[in-house]
């Protein structure tokens, strides 16, 4: 199995913790030189420390705040300018705020949209030509199990990443014959910061404790645990192996079994 990407150089948003550091990790222990992007430089140095250098790789960052995608991209444009090349996007930011649809202002719905939706869009209109011209392309967009079953209380979550699988099934379809894939990720329960966030306003809003929050969750998931970010990075380091390259425009749970929907 081909899982080789020594030669390749993958964009990760999000990376300065979470999901996204370990997609990073994953990605530079198959040999891939990673750009780290997110708006918070302390963090991203942190994260560029743990990455495999062993195969020669070589690691540098970008600050850059998902919010403001002008900004970004054109960061990504300079860097691309310069003779530089992305052959894999990781398009991750971090979730929305949690709370029902009906008390969301329509703002934050806006802002939302920008993180997640309207940035991917930039980024790939970006990156896709040079994509095109070598022939191989890796799109990664890490969303969440909610595009199939919405989650109680994550009203603008569920709204947006649901809009972010449907662009990329689009694109798929669009720029495959180029070599290039576009696929969706989709974490379940896994240990995270996040996590501990949506637990603690889960429990704060039923009066109980966040262990009985944590034993209700594990109650719903067959492989009875938590998943660990390793484990969702290694999934989405191996869609953007050469292995996978027959895979495209679907949406992986990665969730130890909960997900109810085929």
């Amino acid at each position: 199995m081909n899982l080789d990407l020594s030669t390749r150089t993958a964009l990760v948003c999000g990376a300065s913790q979470g999901l996204g550091a370990a997609v990073a990790k994953e990605l530079s222990l198959l040999g891939a030189n990673i750009i780290l992007l997110a708006r918070t430089e302390s963090n991203l140095q942190k994260v560029q420390t743990t990455l495999d250098i062993s195969k020669g790789q070589t690691h540098q960052y970008i600050v850059a705040d998902t919010s403001k995608p002008v900004e970004l991209v054109e960061k990504i444009r300079s860097f691309l300018a310069v003779g530089n090349h992305i052959d894999i996007l990781v398009n991750n930011s971090g979730g929305p705020a949690a709370g029902p649809i009906l008390e969301t202002a329509a703002k934050e719905m806006e802002t939302a949209f920008q993180s997640h939706l309207i940035v991917s869009h930039l980024l790939a209109q970006t990156i896709v030509p040079y994509m095109k011209q070598t022939g191989f392309g890796r799109i990664i967009n890490i969303v969440s199990t909610s595009i199939k079953q919405p989650i109680n209380g994550l009203g603008i979550s569920n709204t947006v990443r649901a809009a972010v699988a449907n662009w990329a099934k689009t694109l798929a379809n669009e720029i495959g014959v180029f070599g290039i894939t576009v696929n969706n990720v989709l974490p379940g329960y896994t240990n995270t910061d996040r996590l501990d966030y949506l637990f603690s306003k889960q429990a704060d809003g039923a009066d109980v404790s966040k262990e009985e929050i944590l034993q209700r969750t594990l109650a719903m998931i067959p492989a009875g645990r938590l998943g660990e970010p390793e484990e969702f990075g290694a999934a989405v380091a191996f869609l953007c192996s050469p292995a996978a390259a027959y895979i495209n425009g679907i949406n992986l749970p990665v969730d130890g079994g909960r997900l109810g929907a085929l």
